[in-house]
């Protein structure tokens, strides 16, 4: 049985050619006790039926509760003095944006998801 080759890059600093790869981005893990805390808002739908208002239905029934969850992340301390509408990736959680309102006022750190990175929505 043939097996394919692989290459297997090694980006490292430091390993043997980790100067012939040039990565694309770094992924930051921030342990608790490094980081800052912040307010991280996770909108999702406003609704929780795609045609919340199809067949005589009543819109405000499909109103989705979970539309809003407000939890308190870690984030790296460099954040805290990120620019008002300025994005960033969170690993596995989606694109936030630095909230223009509340962001860095009296010293707050609050970051709004724009985006997930999966979508699950019914088509």
């Amino acid at each position: 049985m043939n097996t394919p080759s692989r290459t297997i890059h090694r980006t490292q600093s430091g390993t043997p050619g980790a100067d012939s790869v040039k990565a694309k981005a770094a992924i930051t893990w921030v342990g608790a006790s490094d980081g800052v805390p912040a307010e991280v808002r996770l909108y999702d739908r406003l609704f929780s039926d795609p045609q919340p208002d199809a067949g005589g239905k009543n819109f405000l029934d499909a109103l989705n509760p979970d539309s809003l969850k407000v939890v308190t992340a870690v984030v790296e301390p460099s954040l805290a003095a990120a620019k008002l509408d300025q994005r960033f990736q969170f690993e596995h959680q989606g694109y936030f944006v630095a909230d223009r309102a509340d962001h860095s006022v009296d010293g707050k750190v609050v970051f709004n998801r724009v985006t997930g990175l999966k979508d699950s929505w019914v088509k």
